[in-house]
């Protein structure tokens, strides 16, 4: 009988190398496809995105006897009430006030300069910037540069798309559970429903928390600025609503710009009130929101979670920061779900 050149230790080990390398391949053979067919694939991802958030809505309509159909379109039209509503008050409101800001962000930037040279320098140098940037792109969409006018409608496109891909998610998804265990292999039918159901749960309940959170944290930050008499209080609140979304950065980059805000045109003592306020609202958030709202979803580490959004902006830009958390999510749902399972199989009797 010949002995196995190596021990029993290494050949798990170089087996364990092998699954890793083997999964490694697949994940990056899947993002390679993801960026060849943006196109596609994120319109699909923004339909289930405002499936998992509306999909509560839905059911609702049709437990009260609307026609399905009927339903989804209602949904639909609603996202379209609430989004285009919505980005009228942004729009507007940063438009109005985003004058103030960088006015203010450069009087900062001035003022640290003074006493910490470089880093406010940079400060002031964005600042100073960003208004000729803005300025140059509203240009350069409304002279009808081909250029802006492709990115205009291939987002334009990609909108309408999700819109339509969301109407037939919504409509169709009895049908959904059939159509996965059709297309299972044989015998892990019941294991792929019970996979996607969990990692559409986890998204569901991370959308619908992260909106709710995000309402409450721009509502408080932007009373607690007009209180304090901070010039552009509802453009910051905005911008705290937007950022909310992408975890962590956004609360930390919102919030670091309208204390800079309030600083530079109220002084010290507002700045300083500004900071509480701030401060206040992340406490509420982390120590309260955080956990009742979404305490029944899949619960993430903050460093799983600055980490996706790392991954995603190197793929997709801020678009894949805005979708590598629930995606992150859906992700750490399927663990879960594969993991009480095996785990559940491998206990004695």
């Amino acid at each position: 009988m010949s002995t196995p050149l190596l021990p029993p230790p290494v050949r798990r080990l170089a087996a364990w190398c092998v699954v890793v390398l083997l999964v490694t391949g697949v994940l990056a053979v899947g993002v390679w496809l993801c960026i060849v067919f943006k196109t596609v694939v994120t319109p699909v991802l923004l339909a289930l995105l405002g499936t998992a958030l509306l999909g509560p809505m839905h059911r609702r309509l049709v437990r009260m006897g609307v026609q399905r159909s009927l339903s989804a379109a209602l949904t639909c039209l609603t996202v379209l009430v609430v989004i285009g509503g919505a980005l009228y008050v942004v729009v507007h409101a940063l438009i109005g006030t985003g004058g103030q800001i960088l006015d203010a962000l450069k009087q900062a930037g001035q003022y640290l300069a003074g006493h910490f040279g470089p880093a406010g320098t940079s400060l002031e140098d964005l600042a100073s910037n960003a208004r000729d940037l803005l300025g140059k792109f509203g240009g350069t969409a409304a002279s009808g540069v081909i250029t802006g006018i492709s990115v205009v409608g291939e987002m334009l496109a990609m909108a309408v798309l999700a819109l339509l891909l969301m109407f037939f998610f919504l409509r169709d998804s009895p049908r959904a559970a059939g159509a996965l265990r059709s297309l299972a292999p044989r015998g892990a039918a019941d294991v792929v429903e019970a996979v996607a159901r969990r990692a559409f749960r986890a998204v569901e309940g991370f959308m619908r928390g992260t909106t709710f959170i995000a309402l409450i944290d721009a509502v408080c930050i932007t009373v607690g600025l007009l209180v304090l008499r901070v010039p552009g209080a509802v453009g910051l609140g905005a911008l705290v609503f937007v950022g909310a979304y992408i975890p962590y950065l956004g609360a930390f980059i919102s919030g670091a710009v309208a204390v800079l805000v309030a600083f530079a045109e109220r002084g010290w003592f507002i700045g300083l009130w500004t900071v509480g306020v701030v401060l206040a609202v992340q406490v509420l958030e982390g120590h309260v929101l955080q956990p009742v709202i979404q305490s029944r979803t899949v619960q993430m580490h903050p460093a799983v979670v600055l980490l996706a959004i790392t991954a995603g902006a190197s793929v997709a830009g801020i678009l894949g920061m805005l979708l590598s958390v629930p995606l992150t999510a859906a992700a750490f749902g399927v663990l879960s779900e594969l993991r009480g399972r095996y785990a559940g199989a491998e206990r004695p009797a």
